[in-house]
């Protein structure tokens, strides 16, 4: 049970880093474009706590129950930031840079991760494992002592890298209401903009959306998850 609670500490600090940077960062793009909406609201920032009290559930309670239930596999949940809907229609190019701004400041994560990484394997501090997962790009080099954090160092790189990878691309599926169809949305808000104002009336719509998403989603990840172990382990 102890290594449970360890790997869910874990899980959970990345889940929350990565969510906080990738909520502050539509919040910053959105004021930095003329709407200052997440900015007055308190979520354009870095402090957890302010995320947490706009979405306890997608924070807090969804993350703790799918990683039980998944027995430590697997972390879900969610978070939003406010703004101004008839900014975004006055102004669809900075909607849509608004919305690319939180997958791209998780591919920024992802990147600082694989580079820790690859500093570390040059180091021989890390190596490469005889199988890798979600959790284990990389291993302690040798045999790691009673009470080393080189094991814990380990995973927390990994999920880093591969949550924030996934949290990106995931994002940018053109399919309302991941972030992609805001960019969509700003690119051609005549013709995708009105069509997503549609999907927008009838909530299931979104939900059935989610749906098409995951299910579309394996087909992009397992190749983007091989991508990210050769770029960890070259050269």
């Amino acid at each position: 049970m102890s290594a449970m609670l360890a790997a869910f500490g874990i899980w959970y600090i990345v889940f929350l880093f990565s969510t906080v940077v990738h909520e502050a960062a539509h919040g910053w793009a959105a004021r930095l474009g003329g709407d200052p909406t997440a900015y007055h609201g308190g979520q354009a920032t870095l402090d957890p706590l302010a995320h947490i009290q706009r979405s306890p559930i997608g924070m807090v309670l969804i993350p703790i129950i799918t990683f039980f239930q998944f027995q430590g596999g697997w972390m879900m949940g969610w978070a939003s930031v406010p703004f101004d809907s008839e900014w975004a229609k006055r102004h669809p190019r900075r909607q849509a840079l608004m919305s690319l701004a939180g997958p791209a400041a998780n591919f920024a994560l992802a990147l600082l991760g694989i580079t820790l990484l690859k500093v570390l394997l040059a180091a021989h501090i890390f190596e490469t494992p005889y199988a890798f997962s979600f959790t284990h790009l990389v291993e302690p080099a040798g045999e790691p002592g009673p009470g080393s954090m080189m094991p814990r160092l380990a995973m927390a790189l990994s999920i880093l890298v591969n949550m924030n990878a996934l949290l990106g691309l995931f994002n940018l599926l053109p399919i309302p209401p991941l972030d992609g169809a805001g960019i969509a949305e700003g690119l051609f808000p005549n013709s995708l903009g009105k069509l997503y104002d549609q999907m927008r009336e009838v909530p299931v719509l979104q939900f059935v959306g989610l749906v098409v998403a995951w299910n579309v989603f394996p087909f992009l990840w397992t190749p983007a998850s091989g991508l990210l172990y050769g770029l960890v382990h070259s050269g």
